[in-house]
This record gives structure tokens, sequence and C-alpha cells, in this order.
């Protein structure tokens, strides 16, 4: 640009588009693990029934082969909301990552619920994620955190506040209604509704407000870096953290992944549904392994995250994500399925058996005596993972 006297001035820099193309296609290559479960789902729909046709084998492979896509989805929804969760931070970010799980496990529920799937599932799948959370998740992480670090300390206030939360929840919606009168299950389901969602209002008044602190834990001489992580934040450690920030790209990202993620799953969820119902008809096999299997690939992505967390040394975010992620599935899930089932009129089991009734009352004592000193060790850890290896036993046991 030329001035009055032929001064020349610098140009406006223009916006640099190949610098924002790069940036947009180093995004979507970051994205690579989706194109499985992407391809896995435009193949299922495409082979959808020459599969069935082919018995009950290829049924029961194809099922497996959907799974493990389901699996690779849930891991990158958990990963973008591990990012939503460093953005926001403690409380916010556990509570993102363990609603992020929730939300998987309720869309494969009421899929799998709508092809006709057994009345006890809902009930067998929110038993086998609190046994999976407190003594498959949390007896692991406080064993081999133990076993390496010792005592690992956290907040005890928050072992006590989930613990009473679960039993609550649990005795509401998962026991009382072995009394109540088939004819009147509609009054009891809409009270129940109204009970958790009362309950889960309160929770998170408490853990997002004034008594946010009961979920924190301030580690001596140490920088909280992560919420579930929580490590030592140095100048290289910030430097690193704000290139891999720029990286993962922002936030709006996150979300829209987020949400194609979980209609993606939604898609694998419903033929994976219709594949393990014809592969497993008749071979005998436990309404329990269905249930563990949802359970399980809710939970994949938080056991990676408990595990780093224990093994440094980070006991507060492996209790926050167990005990909050048995809370979210028992809070958030019944209201769900219960409203689902006044819909669309068709009533499942709720009541517990006699087996699990004794396996929640079990592991709820002894986490209420194991959460009750601020400090976890291997022996406390080892108890919960006898509890959980008990728990498959039985499912195998079909108990």
């Amino acid at each position: 640009m030329i001035g009055r006297a032929g001064t020349a001035y610098p140009s406006a820099p223009l916006p640099d588009v190949d610098q924002q193309k790069e940036k947009h296609m180093s995004r979507i290559r970051q994205e690579k693990l989706l194109l499985i479960p992407i391809l896995a789902a435009i193949l299922a729909l495409a082979v959808e029934h020459a599969v069935l046709g082919a018995g009950q084998v290829a049924s029961l492979l194809g099922a497996a082969a959907l799974i493990a896509a389901i699996v690779v989805g849930s891991m990158r929804v958990a990963h973008h909301a591990e990012i939503l969760a460093h953005k926001v931070g403690d409380p916010y970010g556990t509570m993102i990552l363990t609603l992020s799980a929730v939300a998987v496990e309720v869309l494969i529920l009421a899929i799998m619920m709508s092809n006709g799937s057994s009345p006890t599932l809902v009930r067998d799948t929110i038993y086998s994620a609190v046994m999976l959370d407190i003594n498959g998740i949390l007896g692991l992480a406080a064993l081999l955190g133990g076993l390496k670090h010792g005592e690992q300390a956290y907040n005890d206030d928050s072992g006590k506040t989930y613990g009473v939360m679960i039993l609550t929840a649990m005795g509401i919606s998962m026991i009382v209604p072995e009394f109540v009168p088939s004819d009147r299950w509609q009054y009891y389901s809409v009270f129940t509704i109204g009970a958790m969602i009362a309950l889960y209002a309160l929770f998170l008044r408490m853990q997002v407000g004034t008594h946010s602190y009961f979920f924190s834990y301030s580690y001596p001489g140490r920088q909280a870096a992560r919420p579930w992580d929580q490590q030592a934040e140095t100048p290289a450690d910030s430097e690193t953290q704000a290139v891999e920030e720029e990286h993962e790209g922002s936030t709006l990202w996150s979300i829209g992944v987020i949400l194609f993620g979980v209609v993606l799953i939604g898609v694998l969820a419903e033929v994976m549904s219709v594949l393990m119902d014809a592969g497993l008809e008749g071979t005998g096999a436990p309404v329990a392994l269905t249930a563990i299997l949802v359970a399980g690939i809710s939970a994949a992505p938080e056991i990676l995250t408990a595990l780093r967390a224990a093994l440094r040394n980070r006991m507060q975010a492996v209790v926050n994500i167990a005990m909050g992620a048995s809370l979210s599935t028992v809070i958030l899930t019944v209201p769900v399925m219960e409203a689902i089932a006044l819909y669309t009129g068709q009533p499942f089991v709720m009541a517990m058996t006699p087996v699990q009734t004794t396996m929640v009352a079990i592991t709820l004592v002894a986490a209420a005596i194991n959460l009750n000193d601020g400090e976890t060790n291997a022996i406390e850890g080892m108890t919960h993972f006898v509890l959980f290896a008990t728990f498959i036993m039985l499912a195998f046991l079909g108990l």
C-alpha cells in the first residue's frame, strides 16, 4: 500500500487459509481410530441379514466384532470427555467422564430393551456396573497402587458421601420393588423417577457448590494438573500441555466428536443386539453375560483412567471415578429406563435376586469400612477384587 508521499505501508495480514486447513486436517487425522466403528457400522448395516442367515456362530462372531468397534468408539468419546474435563477442572471433570460413560450405557440398554431383550437386563446391567466399578475398578486400582506406593491418601468425605447415596439409590430402586404389587408398578415407577431426580439434583449441588471440597484432595507440595491425575505441574509440563491443547482442537470439536460417537455407538448397538440375541438363542447362556458386556463396554475408558491415576498415587481420582460412576449409573439409568417402561407400558424386573442383594450389601459394607479413614492400601484393594472375582464366578454359575 502506498501513502500520500509515496511511503509504502505494510498490507494487513490475510488469514492463513492453508494453515487453517492444515489444522482441520490434523484434527481429522487424530480421529483415525473412529474409522473402525464407522466402517463397522456401514458393513454391519449392509450384511446384517446375511450374517443372521449364516447361523449362530456367524452371529456371535459378528456381535463380538461389533462389541470391539463399540469399545473403540467409546474410548474416543471418553478421550474427548477427558479433554473437556481438563478444561473445566474438578469436580466438573470427573462428572463429565462418568456422565459420558453412563450416556453410552443408557443408549445401549434402551436399544437392547426395544429389541425385546430379557426383562431383567436393566437390573442385571446396573448390578454388574456397580460390581465392576466398586469391586473391579476401585479394588484393582487400590491393589496395584498399594503395592507400588503403600498407603494412598484421599478425602474420606467423598467415599462416605458416595457410599450412602449409592446405598439409598439402590435400596429405593432395586430392593424395595420386590415388595411392590405388580398391579401398582406404575405408581412406584413415577415415585422412583422423582426420588432419583431429587437425589441427583442435591448431589450435583453438593459436588459443584459449597461442598465441592468433599470430592477433591490437596496433595502436599503438589499442584493439581488434571482432575483425574492431579500431578505436579512444572513449567515444561505447562508448555507441553499448551501444545497438546492446541493440537487436540477446540471445545466445539470435542463436543461434536462426542455427539457423533454416541450416535455411532447407537447404530452399532442396534445391530449388535440383534446378532447377540440370535447367537445366544437356545444356548442356555445366562442373561448376566449380556449385562456384564454392556457394563464393561461403558466402563472400559474409566478402567484405564483409574488405573493410571492409582499408579501415579492419585487415589482421590480413583474414588471419584469408581464411586461416582456407580452412583451415576444407578441414579441416572433408573429414571430413564423407568420412563421408557411407563411410556411403552411394558414393565421390567428391577428387584434384585437374593444373591445380588447379598453381594451388594457385602460390597457397600466393605466400601464403608475401607473408605472411612482417608487412606487405601493393598489389603483393602484385595478385598474388593476378591468380591469382584466372586461376582464373575456367580455370573458363570447363572446366579
